[in-house]
């Protein structure tokens, strides 16, 4: 069948034009390859329509959503949500897939790992993936969060740094101009901090930034000693002369400045008199290099026990006591000399 030319036109012409459309279409459509996965880091990230200086809100982002990386500029990249919504966001707002997995390892081995003490950030403050002010930032804390501690380490400060302030937490632990202090040592703590939207984060932060949680009377029982306090443990309940019931607790902590090498060298014991009405100091050893975690056991009847490692001796041994009523003696292990008891009571 014969076609008419003009009619051959219009079909060439539509074809070419719809070749256009769908290369078009391909160009600017089609799905865009994924560069690497990343979360979001920070507690609210605002995604950008574009990278320019000029440029409009698109969405948010909450902290730990997962993000395909589709392109870098300068300090910025391009991601698409789990939504579909594409946008920019600022590199700084973004953990890499390995800091997200250690931040993960790190949530595990806070919940298998007693707590050793509590307390709440003094200040705005950053947890670090490991201990240290030159590690890696995982994110920053606000004011006043309630955190649990499982560990302490002694770290070195960086030769450049000066002594943080409180001020200064939120610029990253301190200043970097001043005198060397490379010989100095801070204690780090791994801490598991409670956020305002119910979810928790852990990680290490420096332990100055942490106000403990202790409770009274043990501050000033503590400070009359000259100790230190780095950990705390209900021992047993004990009844009182108005009916209820007192805590008995075991208290461990060091003399002296931080960054120590022994995470506490003294212990003491605090019982309720019955008749004095008060706190009395029921058993104090002074010649420990301890490392936590004390793990403590309770026993049916009020009874106790704690271990702990100690590094006195220059090696690693398992110090045991136990608690009857108000007496508290060390087990001694196989091969050890006799122990002598010490009490004090005040």
């Amino acid at each position: 069948m014969h076609v008419p030319l003009t009619v051959r036109k219009l079909l060439v012409g539509f074809a070419v034009v719809l070749v256009i459309c769908i290369a078009a279409y391909l160009r600017f459509h089609h799905s865009k390859p994924v560069l690497e996965v990343a979360y979001a880091g920070s507690r609210q990230a605002i995604l950008w329509d574009s990278s320019a200086e000029i440029r409009e809100p698109i969405g948010t982002l909450k902290y730990g959503d997962r993000l395909d990386v589709l392109n870098h500029f300068q300090q910025q990249v391009k991601v698409r949500t789990t939504a579909g919504l594409i946008g920019w966001v600022a590199q700084s707002d973004l953990l890499s897939v390995d800091l997200w997995q250690k931040m993960q390892d790190l949530e595990a081995r806070a919940t298998s790992s007693p707590v050793e003490a509590r307390g709440a950030t003094r200040v705005i403050s950053n947890l670090h993936i490991v201990a240290g002010r030159e590690s890696p930032r995982l994110r920053q804390i606000g004011k006043g969060i309630p955190v649990e501690m499982f560990e302490r380490q002694a770290v070195e400060v960086p030769a450049a740094a000066t002594p943080p302030t409180p001020a200064a937490a939120h610029s990253d632990e301190g200043d970097s101009a001043g005198a060397p202090a490379a010989l100095r040592k801070e204690d780090w703590w791994l801490v598991r901090a409670h956020l305002a939207d119910q979810t928790t984060v852990a990680g290490w932060i420096l332990g100055r930034f942490v106000d403990l949680d202790i409770p009274a009377p043990l501050p000033d029982y503590a400070s009359s000693a000259g100790l230190r306090i780095a950990a705390w443990f209900e021992l047993n309940r004990v009844a009182d002369l108005s009916g209820g019931e007192r805590p008995q607790y075991l208290v461990v902590g060091t003399r002296g400045p931080e960054g120590q090498a022994c995470d506490f060298t003294q212990m003491r014991v605090f019982t309720w008199g019955k008749q004095s009405q008060r706190y009395e100091t029921a058993f104090v050893a002074s010649d420990l290099c301890g490392k936590l975690p004390v793990k403590l056991t309770r026993a049916p009847g009020g009874d106790a026990s704690f271990t702990f490692e100690d590094w006195s001796s220059g090696n690693s041994q398992q110090r045991l006591y136990r608690m009857h009523q108000t007496s508290v003696r060390r087990v001694k292990g196989p091969g050890e000399a006799p122990v002598k008891r010490k009490h004090a009571h005040g």
